[in-house]
């Protein structure tokens, strides 16, 4: 347990941080899971839609740090392939 008050702070931030970047990833996760089961149906407008939101998604977990820059681009772009497989 902190025993300062600066650990105290310290510690109530990294819970705040902790918070903040579980939900960034679970989004890019959930949206990602969405996206894939749009593919499996075959609804491509609806697919290329949600592109856009997992893109973005995957853009702002990288900008908190939450995934790094090429596990992202891998991301996207093994996603935009199978978008584009569907046309």
């Amino acid at each position: 347990m902190p025993i300062t008050r600066g650990a105290k702070k310290a510690h109530r931030q990294s819970l705040r941080r902790r918070a903040v970047n579980l939900r960034r990833k679970s989004k890019a996760s959930d949206i990602t899971k969405a996206l894939k089961k749009l593919v499996a149906t075959g609804d491509k407008k609806a697919a290329q839609a949600l592109m856009k939101d997992a893109q973005q998604a995957i853009d702002k977990a990288v900008k908190g740090k939450v995934l790094s820059k090429n596990t992202a681009a891998r991301k996207k772009s093994r996603l935009s392939k199978l978008v584009k497989k569907l046309s």
